[in-house]
């Protein structure tokens, strides 16, 4: 196959995805990740936006085998940031000109969960003069939950699904959660009305490229809107992070295959919002930088009081967790200069395939 024909179509099969997520060649790898900006540049421009992420609690009811906050794990110590807490660090996201945030916690379905962030999201609003935009990733809800929510002022929402593929979705996670409940959530969040973002881990065990790829494709048929995916890492007090490989080798391929899918939805998908997540970060010093070269416009600081960040790893070597607010806003903008984007203050940043999608 010849790679700049590939590059060069406007349409790419899933052949076409499978022979550039296989590229070995240092060389044809950049072309693929200039090809990516450039395309980034032409449907969302050589623009960033932020979302600051709050994480407000890591209580959780799931027993995902990769995650670090899961219930079975007795050495987490447990959270709930109290309701001005939080909202102090929306305001600081407010008046740092940020434009959106991100709440975020462990999954709970109770109805105190459900009303107390009903309740946030309202004084949210008030408090930035309804101007902030604001994403839940709060997991697994009823419909009806996610409508009050709705409601209330959030208008994205991001529900990773780590895997399209059912077995290997099972494989990691215990028989009492479901696949089938999953994309259920995803439909109900499209059906309210929600920017509906998803995401899979890269590199789990058994994962081949053609299932990275079919992860792709899946995300076209279900018409997402934005996507936040990034590098399986470990953390070594869950199921997985005891049995998994973690060499400097493996690491370095879950990094690049990171990098390579970012650039496959951005070359596949086009006008979606894509995030350069903090888990490149943690396999790479720079690697939200690099995420951003390979088509990613979307960086998501954590903006999370310093006293909590520690007690939030849902992996190991999360980075940031020793700084507060204000070093992580330098340390981005620096890092932005970097790749040439500009920062977008004070805008929502929503996906222009939303707005397409919508019309």
């Amino acid at each position: 196959m010849d790679l700049e024909k590939i590059l060069n179509k406007k349409e790419l099969t899933k052949e076409d995805l499978i022979y550039l997520i296989k590229l070995k060649d240092k060389e044809e790898i950049n072309k693929l990740y200039k090809k990516a900006y450039k395309v980034k540049e032409k449907n969302v421009a050589k623009k960033v936006y932020y979302r600051g992420i709050i994480e407000f609690s890591n209580i959780c009811t799931k027993d995902c085998y990769y995650c670090g906050i899961r219930k079975s794990n007795t050495n987490v110590h447990r959270f709930n940031m109290e309701e001005k807490e939080i909202l102090e660090s929306a305001k600081w996201c407010y008046d740092n000109r940020y434009g959106s945030l991100v709440l975020q916690s462990g999954e709970r379905m109770d109805e105190e969960n459900t009303e107390y962030v009903e309740q946030l999201l309202r004084k949210i609003k008030k408090i930035s003069n309804n101007k902030l935009g604001i994403t839940l990733s709060l997991g697994e809800q009823s419909k009806e939950t996610f409508e009050k929510w709705f409601k209330a002022g959030a208008h994205r929402y991001l529900l990773r699904i780590e895997t399209t593929k059912e077995k290997l979705y099972n494989e990691i996670h215990p028989q009492d959660h479901s696949f089938q409940n999953r994309v259920r959530c995803l439909k109900d969040l499209k059906e309210v009305g929600y920017q509906v973002g998803t995401g899979v881990m890269i590199g789990l065990p058994n994962q081949t490229e053609e299932d990275l790829v079919n992860d792709i494709m899946r995300f076209k048929e279900w018409d997402i809107d934005m996507i936040g995916m990034g590098p399986y890492v470990i953390h070594t007090e869950t199921p997985m992070g005891k049995i998994a490989v973690n060499t400097k080798e493996e690491k370095n391929r879950r990094f690049e295959l990171g990098l390579k899918m970012i650039a496959l939805a951005r070359l596949y998908l086009k006008d979606i919002n894509i995030a350069s997540t903090t888990a490149l970060q943690a396999l790479n010093p720079i690697g939200r930088e690099l995420g951003l070269k390979a088509g990613a416009n979307i960086l998501m600081p954590v903006i999370t009081h310093k006293n909590y960040r520690k007690d939030y790893q849902l992996y190991e070597d999360k980075p940031c967790i020793d700084d507060d607010a204000d070093e992580c806003k330098s340390c981005l903008l620096n890092r932005v200069k970097t790749v040439g984007d500009e920062i977008m203050y004070d805008q929502w940043g929503d996906s222009p395939h939303w707005e397409k999608r919508i019309k």
